[in-house]
């Protein structure tokens, strides 16, 4: 990702209407430029913002700052982008960096941060960066909402309940060794389901695998040793059976709206558990017919997806970043399985009467390519697919540039993509988290 000078449209009124430009020091203090505007980065180089496109800052986002990377600025007076080196803080002049923003669940970011990522030397952990500015004392994002779900408000997650919670899930029905697995999961990763666990309400995991058939990039479990860290902990045993039944069954008769996912960011691919998950499903099945048993994978083995739904899944939800066989593939890394066996699986489990949704991992200016549009379009249509859910790509986006194909398809901008979208296919519910089909 290089720094492209590039002028901005529209009058130099509609320029000064846009939030100022953010940098920070390198302790991380953030500070609000003087008179440069904000811009964000839409692919390879910086894009010029409008004041509509933009949203006042989610509560429950994080703010974060990118060492080594100066900020891209906008220029109101000249329409031009000016690449911020240094600038004063509260130690006098100062080498700076960009700032950037990661939405709370819900939000679909339009732009990246606009920075110089040249001179940086390390990758930046698994995060959806997004471009972030201020006004009047408020943050502005670039990016807006998909779906509103109060399940998943952070409002409702507060630890103060969860640590009693886990108290008493542990007096009345003990802890074996995976229950202990998501008591980390919830205390210390702070995993929204996992939390729902113990607070006994809603979607909560299921974790059974401790082993993947992809390298993906972007993985939330597992990176290679000085990459850059995980998010997560990855499962490193394989659950006995009888205790993913009775955590299961437990979850499920007693829990409002309950889901229970096979399939989380602490565990690699589900598919090399399938007996497990099979042979647990039916057990599940003879002892409660409520709530949902769903389950998250990439796809990659369609017999084995089969034989999943045949012993009693209700829904699945298949994961991607691309609709394009290229783009798929650069990204996922796939080990003995190719793209065309995750869109048969998506086919299958449709023709099953299974409730499927596939877990678009998006990112400005790739997914938002008229040639991605046309391909996503054609494989629903193909598939009958119910469900998207438009997820943020967590990554450095240096990485994840450097590693995708080249392209000479325009960008559309996300807003007009998912605009697009639900013109084109009004039959496919368009959000962001996981439904009850039960």
């Amino acid at each position: 990702m290089g720094v492209f000078e590039k002028s901005a449209t529209g009058s130099h009124e509609r320029l000064q209407d846009l939030p100022f430009m953010l940098y920070a020091d390198a302790s991380g203090n953030i500070y609000e430029h003087p008179y440069l505007r904000m811009v964000g980065f839409s692919g390879q180089g910086p894009y010029p913002l409008e004041a509509e496109a933009l949203t006042e800052m989610p509560e429950f986002s994080k703010l974060f700052f990118i060492p080594g990377c100066p900020p891209i600025g906008l220029d109101p007076e000249t329409g031009r982008t000016e690449l911020v080196l240094e600038e004063e803080t509260a130690m006098g002049l100062e080498p700076v960096c960009a700032v950037a923003v990661f939405l709370e669940p819900g939000w679909v970011r339009s732009h990246l941060p606009a920075a110089d990522y040249r001179s940086k030397d390390y990758t930046l952990p698994m995060w959806a960066y997004t471009a972030v500015g201020s006004l009047e004392d408020r943050y502005w994002a670039a990016g807006f909402q998909i779906e509103y779900n109060h399940k998943w408000d952070p409002r409702y997650y507060d630890d103060d309940d969860l640590l009693p919670a886990v108290k008493t899930y542990r007096r009345e029905h003990g802890l074996g060794p995976l229950a202990r697995h998501l008591v980390q999961c919830a205390t210390k990763n702070h995993c929204f389901a996992a939390k729902n666990l113990f607070l006994g309400r809603w979607e909560a995991p299921l974790p059974v695998s401790r082993s993947c058939n992809a390298a993906c990039l972007g993985c939330l479990s597992f990176q290679p040793e000085g990459f850059t860290e995980a998010s997560h902990e990855r499962l490193s045993f394989r659950p006995d059976p009888a205790e993913v039944v009775a955590l299961a069954v437990r979850h499920l008769q007693a829990a409002r709206e309950a889901i229970m996912s096979f399939g989380q960011g602490c565990e690699g691919e589900p598919l090399t558990e399938y007996r497990l998950m099979g042979e647990s499903i039916v057990q599940i099945r003879r002892l409660t017919g409520k709530g949902t048993i769903n389950l998250n994978t990439n796809g990659s083995w369609p017999e084995r997806v089969r034989h999943v739904i045949g012993c009693g899944l209700d829904s699945i939800r298949i994961s991607l970043n691309s609709a394009r066989a290229d783009f798929y593939e650069a990204y996922y890394r796939p080990k003995g399985y190719r793209f065309a066996d995750v869109v048969e699986s998506i086919r299958l489990s449709r023709a099953a009467g299974l409730y499927t949704m596939i877990n678009y991992l998006v990112f400005p200016g790739i997914t938002d390519q008229e040639a991605e549009l046309e391909a996503l379009e054609e494989m629903v249509r193909a598939t009958d697919l119910n469900f998207i859910h438009l997820k943020n790509l967590c990554i450095d986006p240096q990485q994840y540039l450097a590693h995708m194909p080249l392209s000479s398809s325009p960008a559309m901008g996300m807003r007009v993509f998912v605009g697009r979208l639900r013109q084109d296919l009004p039959q496919v519910q368009l959000g962001y988290f996981n439904q009850p089909v039960r």
